[in-house]
């Protein structure tokens, strides 16, 4: 096979479809920069995950005087100090599931709450006799928090147990129910483009039905005749894709790390580095290279008789 008539027959069928191969182009751009986006979504999340999960804490929240008024978990009065050393006791039993307690006062409550709402109307009329005692329980593992809730939960003197793991639960759900909406939207994309791929290279074939014939006649193999279809698809696609890696690149550059500077801005979060991004490059150039040139193969079965 001679190498330069194929480069040549994929120069002419590119110009000569230029319009469609232009959509293939954009269609596998978009939905390639969609399938990149959604793993560096989920890398972003799994990174979420291992640093929140690793820094939650589970809160006792004891009864006061309040409480007892007002709550039933507190009908039987404000904790006392035997059930506050009780409580101590049986969480100092706990070493295999529990790595620090920390107990916070009531004093110590009411001014964590004014640094955290001191513009808030209602900072004005609390006092600290109404704020709650708390241990501050921070465990091996975060997935042993039913452990803790069952042991505490209910007990006198205990108005709440509470997993702050519960919270992030639903902001990561949030998060994973938005990387799956993109991820629908790129197979949308990814079935438009095969289409697109499908239909080009129907055209091309049929345009070149003259030469493709005259090479049958003369004894060329059928890949021979397939080559430079599929080699045009091939190409259009890897365009497409090296598009799609600039996509990711430069939205990584400017949304974390410049313009929008959310790196800077969000120092809560731990946004994944510059090498998830690169990682996945090659896996979207390749993926840009085999699904048109996989297509093409496929569509000129059927719309190529060789």
């Amino acid at each position: 096979m001679r190498a330069q008539f194929v480069l040549s027959e994929i120069g002419v069928g590119l110009r000569r479809n230029l319009t469609m191969t232009f959509a293939v182009v954009v269609s596998v751009a978009l939905s390639l920069a969609l399938f990149g986006g959604s793993l560096l979504m989920s890398d972003q999340v799994n990174t979420m995950k291992g640093y929140w999960y690793d820094k939650v804490n589970v809160s006792i929240f004891l009864c006061n005087k309040s409480d007892a008024e007002s709550d039933p978990h507190c009908a039987k009065g404000a904790v006392t100090e035997d059930q506050k050393k009780q409580i101590q006791s049986d969480l100092g039993k706990m070493t295999s599931i529990v790595e620090k307690v920390t107990y916070e006062s009531q004093d110590q409550a009411y001014k964590h709450y004014k640094e955290q709402f001191g513009d808030s109307p209602l900072a004005d009329s609390l006092t600290p006799d109404q704020m709650q005692e708390s241990y501050r329980i921070k465990l091996k593992d975060p997935q042993k928090y039913q452990v803790v809730a069952t042991a505490f939960d209910g007990r006198d003197g205990v108005q709440s147990v509470q997993d702050q793991k519960g919270i992030l639960d639903n902001l990561f759900g949030l998060l994973n129910g938005m990387n799956w909406a993109a991820r629908m939207v790129m197979a949308l994309m990814l079935v438009v483009a095969l289409m697109l791929i499908v239909n080009t290279v129907r055209v091309s074939a049929f345009s070149r039905r003259r030469e493709t014939g005259i090479m049958r006649l003369v004894g060329a193999s059928g890949f021979y005749i397939q080559a430079p279809f599929i080699a045009e698809a091939a190409v259009a696609g890897l365009i497409g894709g090296t598009v799609a890696c600039g996509f990711l690149v430069i939205a990584r550059y400017f949304i974390i790390d410049h313009g929008l500077a959310l790196s800077q801005k969000l120092n809560l979060i731990n946004f994944i580095g510059w090498d998830a991004v690169l990682t996945k490059l090659p896996l979207i150039l390749a993926t840009s290279l085999l699904m048109p040139a996989l297509a093409a193969f496929f569509a000129l079965r059927k719309y190529l008789k060789v």
